[in-house]
């Protein structure tokens, strides 16, 4: 596993046949792992991409590296732990999280002090996320270089507007740490500004901040969607990008890549097992709203609390698992969709319809979902029908493009697809 030399685009990926010199992080550890853990996708394309920086990370610091992931993916911390254990006598965990919300907070450490019951003979470590690096920053310049270069424009003799679009969360601290790097990004550079702003959860959206960063008439807008793989919200990211170059033709913009397995984030990773190690984690306990009461999360303050949340997402996942072999699905669904595929509807293609619903929502990580068959719905000859529920709007005349439509935006941005609504209950 090696890297090639960078691309015109700056990025940095493991697919060489020479491996890189290594680093400072490189030195004789014995009876020492490492295991890289991700949030876990149903796109197995984004599992790869952990596996493959646990690869790259192993070759770079000279130790196994295993991947294990949160959910939806195996294997699952405790097993990836489990398969380390007998043969080491300390493993550090490395998060390949952006920010430190609840899952960073919450949900990994109480798997790490399970595992620690479990395995008293064994040291294991707990790191921090990403966060906000200095190689990050570096990386996040090279993509704006790269979309400059597609736009015709240049920092230093033009205006560029830049956008950092992130998932969003609700974690304040985690949202606090985007404005940060955009704050990071613009300071030596020159850039006219870069703005924070978030595809979903939380403001300032996507939509809005373009229309607002518009008003400067900028020569160039780029913006750089701040996800680890290229999947759906940063597809979200590119649509929406798209849509507003076409609607302002005075303003010309672009949306660049993901960070993807830049070796960079090899750096990141390296100082975090660095930390972890040597007892030297440092994370914000004083903007943590679990720790301090914030306006508007007075809620979520107490330790106890929050393990009471952690330990009830567990426990909905393994119900979930002896029930019905399916780990990820919770009781209560957001929404439930209902899909006509009685005689008529079957025969205008209903099943199509249900299946590409189904898949869309696996791809989506918004959207909250349970879809299923339905009986007639006595709305014979306007169907397929797709009734969404606890909203009561029926959609007809549905077919598997418009499918992906009442994903995106009604399941997954609770907007409803208007021009497909039936009538609504």
């Amino acid at each position: 596993m090696s890297r090639s030399s960078d691309g015109a685009d700056g990025q940095q990926t493991v697919d060489g046949e020479d491996g890189p010199a290594p680093t400072a992080f490189a030195e004789e550890v014995s009876d020492e792992a490492i295991l890289l853990v991700g949030h876990g996708s149903r796109r197995e394309k984004s599992n790869e991409q952990v596996r493959e920086l646990a690869a790259a990370l192993e070759q770079r610091l000279g130790l196994p590296v295993d991947a294990g992931f949160l959910e939806l993916a195996e294997p699952a911390i405790p097993d990836a732990i489990a398969g380390l254990a007998g043969s080491v006598s300390e493993i550090t965990v490395v998060h390949l999280s952006l920010f430190a919300a609840s899952h960073v907070k919450n949900d990994v450490p109480l798997a790490i002090k399970q595992a620690r019951a479990d395995h008293p003979e064994v040291t294991i470590n707990n790191g921090a996320h990403l966060g906000v690096h200095p190689a990050i920053v570096d990386l996040l310049d090279d993509r704006a270089r790269a979309v400059e270069s597609d736009l015709g424009v240049d920092r230093e003799s033009d205006e560029v507007a830049v956008v950092l679009c992130a998932r969003g969360s609700s974690d304040p601290d985690a949202n606090a740490d985007v404005h940060k790097l955009a704050r990071l990004l613009y300071e030596g550079r020159a850039f006219d500004t870069v703005t924070a702003s978030f595809i979903g959860v939380t403001e300032p959206l996507l939509e809005e901040t373009l229309h607002t960063v518009a008003k400067q008439r900028p020569d160039g807008v780029v913006v750089l969607p701040y996800m680890l793989g290229d999947g759906v919200l940063t597809g979200r990211i590119r649509d929406g990008t798209s849509e507003f170059d076409a609607e302002y033709p005075y303003v010309d913009a672009a949306a660049g890549d993901p960070l993807g397995t830049d070796t960079r984030l090899l750096d990141v990773l390296g100082d975090r097992w660095q930390a972890a190690r040597t007892g030297s984690v440092e994370m914000s306990c004083d903007t943590c709203k679990y720790k301090v009461e914030l306006d508007g999360y007075e809620e979520d303050v107490g330790g106890a609390r929050a393990m009471l949340r952690a330990l009830t997402h567990q426990a909905e996942h393994r119900d979930r698992e002896a029930v019905d072999d399916d780990p990820h699905v919770h009781d209560a669904p957001e929404n439930h969709v209902a899909v006509c595929t009685n005689q008529t509807c079957a025969a205008d293609g209903a099943p199509a319809v249900l299946e590409r619903l189904r898949q869309a929502a696996r791809d989506s990580e918004e959207c909250d979902a349970r879809i299923t068959r339905s009986s007639c719905l006595g709305r014979c000859g306007e169907g397929p029908m797709v009734a969404v529920y606890p909203d009561g709007v029926w959609y007809g005349s549905v077919d598997e493009d418009d499918a992906e439509d009442i994903v995106s935006a009604h399941l997954d941005r609770g907007r409803i697809v208007s021009e497909l609504v039936d009538q609504t209950l």
